[in-house]
């Protein structure tokens, strides 16, 4: 690394060292995160509701609510419950509703639930199926928050006799005289 040679003529010795390496200088984020992610690996379930300041990565399996920063949903992984948080990344299965500022339904996803956002991508094959809606502000946007409730489907009511009535003589009367139904000869 370093080196001492004497020189013969002056008697002085010279010194070399090797040159300076260049320092990489990692570019600035937007936002500082601090700390690895909270995990919940693929074998674990969870049942409550999960807060964080950070980040949060679900692999397994969740019961409840989450809110936090950043959350990612592996594949394999499912929730059900609302998810309210900076930033998400779905790449498995969510039933619920979901408020954040920046979403990213993946290819490999399947998410049943309203969703608010303020930027909003989905990728070719992803399943979503629910109801999506801006919002500048969609952390902030309590009353505007979408409810599982309120797009869950509602098993069809049962048509009381008398309206089927009804609808039986108004759809006779508009039917041409011509078309009948054919009755069977004996």
């Amino acid at each position: 690394m370093f080196s001492n040679k004497t020189s013969k003529e002056n008697e002085m010795p010279v010194v070399t060292a090797p040159p300076p390496t260049p320092v990489a200088v990692a570019p600035k984020r937007t936002q500082q995160r601090v700390g690895m992610p909270s995990v919940i690996s693929g074998d674990l379930t969870v049942t409550g509701t999960l807060t964080s300041a950070g980040d949060i990565q679900i692999e397994g399996q969740v019961d409840g609510d989450v809110r936090c920063s950043s959350l990612v949903i592996g594949e394999k992984a499912f929730l059900q419950g609302e998810i309210i948080a900076e930033e998400v990344t779905i790449r498995g299965r969510v039933q619920g509703s979901i408020r954040a500022r920046k979403i990213q339904l993946c290819a490999t996803c399947h998410v049943e639930g309203n969703i608010l956002h303020e930027a909003f991508a989905v990728e070719a094959g992803a399943f979503f199926e629910g109801n999506c809606r801006h919002s500048d502000n969609p952390l902030a946007d309590e009353s505007a928050a979408p409810k599982m409730t309120d797009f869950r489907r509602k098993p069809p009511a049962a048509v009381p006799p008398e309206v089927a009535a009804k609808i039986e003589e108004r759809v006779a009367a508009a039917m041409p005289q011509a078309v009948k139904p054919i009755e069977a000869e004996h």
